[in-house]
Parts: C-alpha cells; sequence; structure tokens
C-alpha cells in the first residue's frame, strides 16, 4: 500500500484525468470497489434485509459513497442518501440513485434532524462520506451540527450500524492527523488508491479503525504514481519477504545469527533477541555474552551456542574484541547491543570491533577478511557479517567518531525516539514531529537502514524508500520489546534477507505479534516482551 500526502495524491488524480482515466471514471472505479468491501465486510446473505444510510457531503467522498449506495442498491439493499450541502436536483449520481431505487432525503429540511436519527437506528451499515482528504480546519457549523446529531444517534442506538469511512473520517486533516470533535470512529475506513499520511496519525488513527485500500484504477506505469517511495507494511508484503522454507533443508540453510548482548543488569535482553531470532526461523543462534552471565541464561535456551565474552564488572570488556573476531566465520548475520549497557569498556570493545583494531596474523583468503596486499598480513580488514545494531549499541555509537563510514553498509540500526535523539543531537520532539522525514533523512546521510521505533515505526532506506507499519499499541511500550525486535531482524538477515527488507517484515510482524498478545492476555497493560514473542508463531502462521 503506498503512502502519500494529499497533494501528492491530487497531483496523482490529475496526471490519471491528463492520461486519459477521467474523474469520473476514478469515481465509477472507488464507488464499485467501496460497495464491493462492504458487501465483504457485511458477512451477510441476504441482501434483500440489509440497509445502508450514506452521509453524502459535497465533494468527491460524496460522489464515491453516491455511487456504492446505487451498486449496493441494485444488489438488493435498501440504500438511502442523506444528503449534505449537496443539491438533489441536477446531479447524475443522485438521479442514479433514485433510479436504482434508493431514497434520497435533504438535511436541510430535516427539522431537528429526526429522519437522520431514524434512519440510523434501521440501518446496518453507515457510510461516512461528509467530508474528505482536502477538509482542512475549522469544521462548519451547519456540517458539525449534522455529525453531532449522528453521533447522538449511534450513541442511542442498541444495535448501532457498522460505519463505514469513505476515504477518511470526516473532520479529519489527512495530512497531520488532526480530527475535529465532531468526528465519528469508524469500524473501518476504505480509503482511495493509497494510505493518506494523516491516517497514520494521532488522533486520527483512533477513528480510523480496520484501513482497506480501495483500488480506483490507477495505470501502474503512470509517472505520478511510480514516483511515489513511501509505502505502508500489509500482510501480503511481509509474506512476500520470508524466506522458502525447502523440505530438504538443514540448519545451514537458514544461516546463523551471532548475537553479542547482555550485561549483569540487562540479562534477559540477550535471551529475548536469541530466541526471536530462532522463531524468525535462523537455523543457528549463538549468543555472545559476558562469561558471567552464562549460568543464568543457559538454562533457559537450550536451543542456542554460546560464545563467552571477558567482561568487567558483569559487562562487555575491551579485549572481547578479539575474541569475538575469532569466532565471526559461520556468522551470517550479527547483532550488536541488547543489554550492553554504556560503559566505558564497551565503548571500547565496539570501536576495537569496527575498526579491526585488534586482529590476529591469518593465513591468506581465510574467510571472513580481505587482503589489502598480497602477502601483508598486517593489513588485513574484517569484514562484519550483515549488521544489526540495537539499544546500548546505538547510544555507544554515538560515540565513535566516523562511526556510518565503520559499519558494514547498509547495517539496519533500531533507535527508539531517545535513542534517535542521542545519534543525531535533534530531540525527541523534533523527531515525533515528522518521524518519516526524519528517518529518510538520517538513513540517506549515514547510508544505512534506520527502523525509527515506537507508534507507526517507520523503516527508511538509504535509497529513499520508507515503509511505516500501521500499528500503535501500548501492548509494545514494554521493556524487552525492543530486544524481540531486533532478534527478528538479525533472524531473517541470517537467513539472507536484504537489510531494508528485512527490517519491514521484522517490524510487521513484531507489531503484530503484540496486538496478538493483547488479544491472549485481555489487555494491552498485562503484554510483556516475553508473551510479544511467543505470539511471533501465531503471526506467522497466518502468514504461511
Amino acid at each position: 500500500m503506498k503512502l502519500v500526502t494529499v497533494s501528492e495524491m491530487h497531483a496523482i488524480e490529475q496526471e490519471a484525468d491528463a492520461s486519459g482515466l477521467t474523474y469520473a471514471q476514478m469515481m465509477e472505479n472507488a464507488g464499485r470497489g467501496l460497495a464491493k468491501e462492504i458487501l465483504r465486510l457485511a458477512y451477510s446473505q441476504d441482501d434483500e434485509d440489509m440497509q445502508v444510510l450514506g452521509l453524502v457531503g459535497p465533494g468527491n467522498n460524496g460522489g464515491d459513497t453516491l455511487v456504492a449506495l446505487a451498486f449496493l442498491a441494485e444488489k438488493g439493499w435498501q440504500a438511502r442518501a442523506y444528503l449534505i450541502h449537496r443539491k438533489e436536483e441536477g446531479d447524475p449520481l443522485v438521479e442514479r440513485l433514485i433510479e436504482a431505487e434508493g431514497e434520497i432525503v435533504v438535511a436541510q429540511k430535516d427539522d431537528n434532524f429526526e429522519t437522520l436519527k431514524a434512519f440510523i437506528g434501521t440501518s446496518d451499515v453507515l457510510l461516512d462520506g461528509i467530508l474528505g482528504t482536502g477538509f482542512k480546519f475549522p469544521l462548519k457549523k451547519e456540517i458539525a451540527h449534522v455529525m453531532a446529531a449522528a453521533k447522538e444517534a449511534l450513541a442511542e442506538s442498541e444495535w448501532p450500524p457498522y460505519i463505514v469511512a469513505v476515504d477518511c473520517p470526516s473532520g479529519v486533516d489527512c495530512d497531520t492527523g488532526e480530527a475535529a470533535a465532531a468526528c465519528m470512529r469508524a469500524d473501518a475506513t476504505l480509503t482511495m488508491a493509497a494510505v493518506k499520511q494523516g491516517l497514520l496519525k494521532m488522533p486520527a488513527y483512533d477513528l480510523v479503525g480496520e484501513l482497506v485500500v480501495v483500488d480506483i484504477g490507477l495505470p501502474d506505469d503512470l509517472p505520478s504514481w511510480k514516483a511515489v517511495q513511501n509505502q505502508v507494511a500489509d500482510d501480503k508484503l511481509a509474506a512476500s519477504i520470508l524466506p522458502p522454507r525447502p523440505s530438504d533443508a538443514h540448519k545451514g540453510t537458514f544461516g546463523t545469527a551471532l548475537i553479542v548482548a547482555g550485561s549483569v543488569n540487562y540479562t534477559g535482553a540477550a535471551l529475548l533477541a536469541g530466541k526471536a531470532a530462532y522463531r524468525i526461523g535462523a537455523g543457528l543462534v549463538t549468543l555472545a555474552v559476558p562469561a558471567q552471565l552464562h549460568a543464568a541464561l543457559a538454562g533457559h535456551f537450550p536451543e542456542a551456542t554460546w560464545l563467552l565474552l571477558p567482561h568487567e564488572l558483569g559487562v562487555v570488556a575491551a579485549d572481547a574484541a578479539s575474541v569475538l573476531t575469532g569466532n565471526l566465520e559461520r556468522a551470517t548475520a550479527l547483532l550488536i547491543g541488547p543489554g550492553f549497557g554504556l560503559e566505558d569498556t564497551t565503548k571500547e570493545f565496539l570501536e576495537k570491533l569496527l575498526r579491526g583494531a585488534t586482529l590476529p596474523k591469518i593465513p591468506h583468503g581465510r574467510i571472513g577478511f580481505i587482503q589489502t596486499k598480497a602477502g601483508d598480513a598486517e593489513s588485513e580488514r574484517l569484514v562484519l557479517p550483515p549488521l544489526v545494531v540495537d539499544a546500548d549499541g546505538l547510544k555507544l555509537l554515538a560515540k565513535i567518531p566516523d562511526w556510518p563510514k565503520l559499519l558494514p553498509a547498509p547495517a539496519v540500526l533500531t533507535p527508539h525516539p531517545g535513542e534517535m535523539s542521542v545519534l543525531t543531537g535533534l530531540t525527541k520532539e523534533e523527531i515525533q514531529k515528522d518521524r518519516l522525514v526524519t528517518a529518510l533523512r538520517f538513513a540517506q546521510t549515514w547510508g544505512h537502514v534506520v527502523v525509527l521505533k515506537g507508534a507507526f515505526t517507520v523503516i527508511a532506506s538509504p535509497d529513499g524508500w520508507t515503509t511505516t507499519i500501521p500499528v500503535a499499541s501500548s501492548a509494545l511500550a514494554r521493556a524487552g520489546s525492543g530486544d524481540v525486535l531486533a532478534g527478528l531482524i538479525v533472524g531473517l538477515r541470517a537467513q539472507g534477507v536484504e537489510a531494508y527488507p528485512a527490517a519491514v517484515a521484522g517490524a510487521w510482524i513484531h507489531a503484530q505479534a503484540g496486538l496478538y498478545a493483547a488479544k491472549v492476555q485481555g489487555s494491552t497493560a498485562s503484554v510483556l516482551a516475553g508473551d510479544v514473542l511467543e505470539s511471533v508463531s501465531d503471526v506467522l502462521a497466518v502468514l504461511a
């Protein structure tokens, strides 16, 4: 699903019209697609008993609503249109609905909104087509009164209708996500052609319900359409990224994830990340942890292999770099940082590793090293496996000069806003103001994939592509949740998935696992990171 601003969508429609796909045809496609989705959502086998009421405003989404109403009327539904600031006479879409035996009511003729309230009380589906994506504040009083009356009727209804927002909930600014107080909360929003950016911002997101994109027939080769590089993840995208699982595979087929993590104060981080890497399909997971942690962790994770690192008071020590570099041969992906802590010795470890400062002399041609000059063992440079950096590892990176140049490109960086602030020098408020723009800016500046975590996680690639995860849930606002995400991403990288798609699929699966866990626990407040981890298999089962 593509993600666009309102101005981008207008430009796309304008170019489509100039190219031969007329506005009238786009409206026809939109209305029919809208009706077909309503039929899917209604789950009814008896169309003659179904009643639908459309709140029809003067704009294009009002036209989409009238087309959908006529289509549903032709299918046997009892269809009614409640016209708000839209002329009854001379409108071919109104006439078409009348010809299909639909009913028309004009808001200005409805004293005290009695008819509106009565129709809402008997309808199975309510289409909110009052205001579209071009809406800007303030909300006109006359329209606000209609919306308030509709909300009142919905609140009083014993069996309220299923509410479908046409393109967007009326009264939402589809760029900023601001919402008027009179907005109705939809059960589903059927948005045309592409997701509008404001629908994935608060407070609009809480009004959207299920988000479905309706095809309006835009040609795939339309230049302005092809130029859109922002997308929204869904189940189809995630499923397309997951690597195949051939029946004759062995553990080597699915790679080895090497996870450098943990400290005495954050013992569980390594465990969560390691198990997540296995859950997503890695063939082997090796945990490289301070030696002091092994006894506490090993009994909880018999599937892992272990690399015990030198430590200072329970944190990774500087001289652990040489131990790690001697054990990189089999690793097909490397995760660094979960539960590290911020001690200087761990920072020195990371810098030594990245700068290749502690390498043993080795024979020419050994896997994992590049010869810079024949016979010159002293000039050998370490080539790290595909890299994911998370949590404290990111904060430590920020202390290393020229760190973006030291990472194997493209690495995957997974900061939350606080860590992004440390990396960039921006305030968290500046970062949160426009998360997509910020993530993309620094992905291109650094040359690495950025996963800006939080509500509506944004994944940005150095080549200009972004993907937004359409999930905001407090179920994921829990210590350890990020460790699970990092483990999922490194597990996919270990299997050979490229950096950007691995980050996209990992983030989408992680978000869905959070939603699953909340359902199982019955409350977002009760979800632990381990619950999210355990729900990964449920998400994968749906994608299979």
